[in-house]
């Protein structure tokens, strides 16, 4: 099969989407499937296209298999709505445009990655276009979740939205859903269950695993020897509630053998630095973006690993990919996130949940897993056995590719 993959963000850019859309990827592709990949050029989340991107209206690429074109985009350091809507209309029309005129020869099938909704709607366009089927992956609902964070409120713009999302759902011959609340809030707005696949987040488990050697080296260079290492890595975000853990680490100040260490970058970094510096937290080290290939070591070299999200009840349904993570590496979570998350949780026996949006309730259970050396073992060995065996991303991407390869076949059934 030839296949159209569009996912606004893709490595080298570091997070959860870049991920899981280069797993995914990489497993259509060992499955012997050609894959074209239209991304932007990188730049998230600092806003900052790098030099040797610049100037450029495309460029194409080879990534371990994947063709990749990458699409110039407006991007802005500063993130109002308007800048937003610019970077992500740009990414819409680039990638619709590299489809038209880029691609040469038939493609059986375009899947698309949202959100961004607006790279749902470029699939859609094209699928039009090009007369291919179209396959739409839901991560997130929007625009529900950016009403909920307050991002999107002009109802003008919202009523637009959902008419476009809608259209996404009408012509995608199936819709991939990363979680089961996601796949019921669907349903409830009428959309058949047979056409809605369940493929979760997950992690790779041949990248995530235990390294204590390198573990220990990080330690080092660190200056974290004999501490208590508490790390949080990911998106510095508006979602997370960064504020929230800041106040955790503030609380635990006087514990001087916990050292909280962030890992990321994001829209909530400059805040997130000042906030440290204005409570002179010296149990906080920040940490700048590291490569996914670099993540194993940190996980490896923690003693417990924060999940959060903020208390919403759009996280009701959400699977956040770093709890994976954290588990494969053997190391045990505390996990501030309700519902699905929660249920997992208590499954995969990982770690320990706390209140979202509760700082007291976070500080607690790190607390409680300090003094319980042994439980943290075997929380950390629960969670490895338990992504292995459910939510590895190498058997998420076959997943996708029996999904697809049926779709194919069932489409050329249908015009015999």
């Amino acid at each position: 099969m030839r296949i159209i993959y569009l996912s606004q963000y893709f490595p080298p850019e570091v997070g959860a989407t870049q991920t899981r859309a280069y797993e995914m990827a990489r497993g259509l592709v060992r499955a012997g499937h050609q894959v074209t990949m239209i991304a932007e050029v990188p730049n998230h989340p600092s806003g900052i296209i790098p030099p040797a991107y610049r100037g450029k209206l495309y460029e194409r690429a080879d990534l371990d298999g994947i063709e990749v074109i990458r699409v110039w985009v407006k991007t802005s350091p500063t993130k109002t709505f308007r800048r937003r809507m610019a970077f992500y209309l740009s990414y819409m029309l680039m990638a619709i445009l590299a489809g038209l005129f880029l691609l040469r020869g038939k493609y059986d099938a375009i899947y698309a990655t949202s959100p961004p909704l607006f790279v749902g709607a470029a699939g859609l366009a094209l699928s039009y276009l090009k007369r291919i089927p179209f396959v739409l992956e839901v991560r997130d609902l929007w625009p529900e979740s950016a009403v909920a964070m307050g991002e999107l409120q002009n109802p003008r713009a919202v009523a637009w939205a959902t008419r476009l999302e809608e259209a996404c759902y009408r012509r995608a011959k199936r819709i991939v859903v990363a979680t089961d609340g996601i796949r019921r809030r669907l349903i409830a707005r009428g959309i058949a269950a047979d056409k809605l696949a369940f493929i979760p987040n997950g992690a790779n488990i041949q990248i995530f695993q235990p390294q204590p050697e390198l573990g220990k080296q990080r330690r080092a260079e660190l200056g974290l020897n004999g501490k208590f290492v508490v790390l949080y890595a990911g998106i510095l975000g508006v979602a997370q509630g960064m504020e929230i853990l800041i106040d955790a680490a503030h609380r635990l100040a006087g514990h001087h053998d916990v050292q909280f260490l962030f890992i990321g970058a994001g829209p909530k970094k400059t805040a997130t630095v000042k906030l440290k510096e204005r409570l002179r937290l010296n149990n906080l080290t920040l940490l700048g973006e590291r490569p996914q290939k670099e993540m194993a070591g940190y996980f490896s070299a923690a003693d417990v690993a924060l999940v959060p999200l903020r208390k919403l009840d759009l996280f009701q349904g959400a699977l956040p990919s770093k709890m994976f993570e954290a588990w494969a590496c053997e190391c045990p979570v505390v996990l501030s996130v309700s519902g699905e998350a929660q249920a997992v949780l208590a499954q995969a026996r990982a770690g320990i949940y706390a209140e979202p949006e509760d700082s007291a309730s976070i500080a607690a259970a790190i607390l409680e897993l300090k003094n319980a050396p042994e439980g943290r073992r075997e929380f950390g060995r629960n969670g490895r056995r338990f992504v292995v065996e459910n939510y590895s991303r190498e058997k998420a991407a076959q997943q996708l590719a029996q999904l697809l390869s049926e779709l194919a076949k069932s489409e050329r059934s249908a015009h015999v």
